[in-house]
């Protein structure tokens, strides 16, 4: 009987071991979402940049996707060993091994939430400010085209005079 306590055990271990590197790595998801909002209200020289045209900042946004991706998957799995684990032990399992079955269930779907908010979150900012920047491209073509079309009629309001 000790090695099913001890098969029960261990994927607790590995269930408590993959909650805690899911909860640190969506702390820094968030912060770099939280970066992502901070710069754009900060007026600097790449104001019209994209926030993800750096490479460096897409590349993390992209790597941390993925391996917060592949932490809730190996989490599922192991919620998902446990279940079987407690299927198997019959109708005798106890309370308390079904209640620390569903509060590892509830952890999980709380970090699946916050990981699709913050990934939403940080792909509609990026979206957002490429959008204005094609926009405030735009503007600034428009502006550098009439600026053009104005110096040339003032060019040619003075070449008509002067050959008045």
């Amino acid at each position: 009987m000790a090695f099913p306590n001890q098969q029960w055990e261990d994927l607790r271990k590995q269930a408590r071991q993959l909650e805690n590197e899911t909860d640190i790595k969506l702390v820094s998801f968030s912060k770099l979402g939280t970066s992502y909002s901070s710069q754009q209200g900060v007026k600097s020289d790449s104001d019209t940049a994209p926030l993800l045209s750096r490479s460096n900042s897409a590349h993390m946004f992209h790597t941390m996707s993925i391996e917060l991706e592949q932490l809730l998957a190996k989490l599922t799995e192991v919620n998902d060993k446990m279940g079987d684990y407690l299927q198997s032990a019959g109708a005798g399992s106890s309370p308390a091994l079904l209640h620390t079955m569903q509060r590892h269930r509830d952890i999980l779907q709380d970090y699946s939430q916050e990981f699709n908010k913050t990934k939403a979150n940080i792909t509609a900012n990026v979206e957002r400010e490429d959008l204005l920047g094609s926009v405030r491209k735009d503007i600034e073509s428009y502006k550098n085209q009439t600026g053009l079309n104005r110096r040339t009629d003032l060019y040619l309001k003075e070449h008509e005079h002067t050959r008045k």
